[in-house]
């Protein structure tokens, strides 16, 4: 079993920034995809981000292109989420999962979720 837990969430202002980063611990599953997700109030769960085992394959959801950035660092079993130029349309609770034999970055199956932090983009 892996284990994730999120961290990092808050509450900015319009045009602030937050980094979420995603600790795994547990079984190491080498190799393994890692993404980010988030949940607004009331609508459906949405793909944000993922990045590969390696970090040269990364993917993102239009809306948060060129404002957010994925990254990891195998050595302390992380994955970062840099979310710059916040807006309220942010606000979300975000999750990271992991894809243990994903092949195509952009089609994987998830099959480890942490519980969630929460990001407030507000004035």
């Amino acid at each position: 079993q892996v284990q994730l837990v999120e961290s990092g969430g808050g509450l900015v202002m319009p045009g602030g920034s937050l980094r979420l980063s995603c600790a795994a611990s547990g079984r190491t599953i080498s190799g393994s995809t890692t993404g980010w997700f988030r949940q607004a109030p009331g609508a459906e769960r949405e793909f944000v981000a993922a990045i590969s085992w390696s970090g040269l394959n990364t993917y993102y959801a239009d809306s948060v292109k060129g404002r957010f950035t994925i990254s990891r660092d195998n050595a302390k079993n992380t994955v970062y989420l840099q979310m710059n130029g916040l807006k309220p349309e942010d606000t979300a609770v975000y999750y990271c999962a992991l894809s243990p034999t994903c092949i195509i970055i952009m089609n994987c199956r998830y099959n480890y979720w942490g519980q969630g932090t929460q990001v407030s983009v507000s004035s």
